[in-house]
């Protein structure tokens, strides 16, 4: 599944909505931050793209360039192929810590998916 221009949040007054009005999360290697998006509060023109998600890996927590770059992608990678787990309508925020590179794609992958299956259980009965 594709990670569509769209889907990012890209604004500070984003971003800042998310950890205002937001839940946080610890997962492992990284914190989540979620909330429940209005629909009015997606900028005029903008189509409601379902879920936007927005990475952060600060230099303080992660280092030089070239390991925020790889924090961010591989956060992006996780969410990218398993943004079906999270339901429409939701803006996530991802911020890399220290600990983000030292592990195994698998592991953040597992973190993820975790986190996931406690927020949004899905229903086994039909």
């Amino acid at each position: 599944m594709r990670f569509r221009a769209e889907s990012h949040l890209r604004r500070p007054v984003d971003f800042a909505e998310v950890r205002t009005h937001g839940r946080r999360y610890h997962c492992g290697g990284f914190v989540f931050w979620i909330m429940k998006r209005a629909t009015e509060s997606l900028p005029h023109g903008v189509p409601d793209s379902g879920t936007r998600a927005g990475f952060v890996a600060s230099r303080s927590a992660i280092g030089n360039a070239v390991q925020r770059n790889r924090a961010k992608r591989r956060l992006r990678e996780v969410f990218r192929l398993n943004q079906n787990l999270v339901p429409k309508g939701m803006d996530l925020i991802f911020i890399g810590r220290r600990s983000l590179n030292g592990l195994e794609y698998a592991q953040i992958e597992r973190d993820f998916r975790k986190i996931c299956a406690q927020l949004f259980p899905v229903s086994t009965t039909k």
